[in-house]
């Protein structure tokens, strides 16, 4: 008998929004159906596998790390644009 992975379920949630070409979210959000996943389950997949690759760490939520301001994990923080006022 095989057994799957355990998934922790985080307890605390963010919200993060972002913006995608119209046909890319169509088709995405399709092939996630496919699969009987949320896109919410396949982003977060991703954010994980992400920060794994980035860290060189199996994610652990129990050892988040505390939020940086501009923060990413191993870069320097993004410069932002002048707005067009």
């Amino acid at each position: 008998m095989k057994h799957s992975p355990v998934v922790h379920i985080e307890e605390r949630t963010a919200r993060l929004t972002i913006l995608i070409d119209p046909r890319k979210k169509a088709v995405f959000e399709r092939l996630c159906a496919q699969e009987d996943l949320t896109p919410s389950q396949v982003v977060r997949r991703m954010i994980r596998a992400y920060i794994e690759e980035r860290t060189g760490q199996p994610w652990d939520p129990s050892q988040e790390e505390s939020p940086k301001r501009g923060g990413s994990v191993g870069r320097p923080p993004l410069k932002r644009r002048p707005s067009r006022a």
